[in-house]
């Protein structure tokens, strides 16, 4: 079992991804889970995975994937932010720490915003 501790956290990274629960696809709901895809997409024949906050054994994990499509939405991220990534699209936490969460924030709208830029969000 994931380690309560993380609770907080959890629940600041999945207030980042709720909002847009309305417009995309909730697949997952769950006390150490939340997950995002998009509707089904005509330009890519599926739907497509958006964004993911989950605990695990050592820290909770936000993966966007709009930054793994588009790597350009990362110019200008801050050196702080950047060395919580692992990967080309996870961001790690292991505590609420609100300055980098409002950024990430700030990342995670400019994430759809391309895709809807980009037809990716036309069903």
């Amino acid at each position: 079992m994931p380690d309560t501790d993380f609770d907080p956290v959890f629940r600041a990274l999945r207030s980042i991804l709720v909002p847009f629960g309305d417009e995309l696809t909730v697949t997952t709901d769950t006390p150490t889970a939340y997950v995002l895809d998009t509707p089904y997409s005509k330009r890519w024949k599926k739907e497509l995975s958006f964004g993911k906050a989950e605990i695990g054994k050592r820290y909770v994990s936000f993966h966007l994937f709009p930054v793994y499509m588009y790597p350009d939405l990362l110019d200008g991220v801050s050196d702080e932010l950047r060395g919580r990534m692992q990967g080309k699209s996870c961001f790690n936490f292991t505590r609420v720490a609100p300055t980098l969460l409002e950024e990430l924030d700030e990342l995670t709208r400019a994430g759809l915003a391309r895709l809807e830029r980009e037809g990716v969000l036309e069903g």
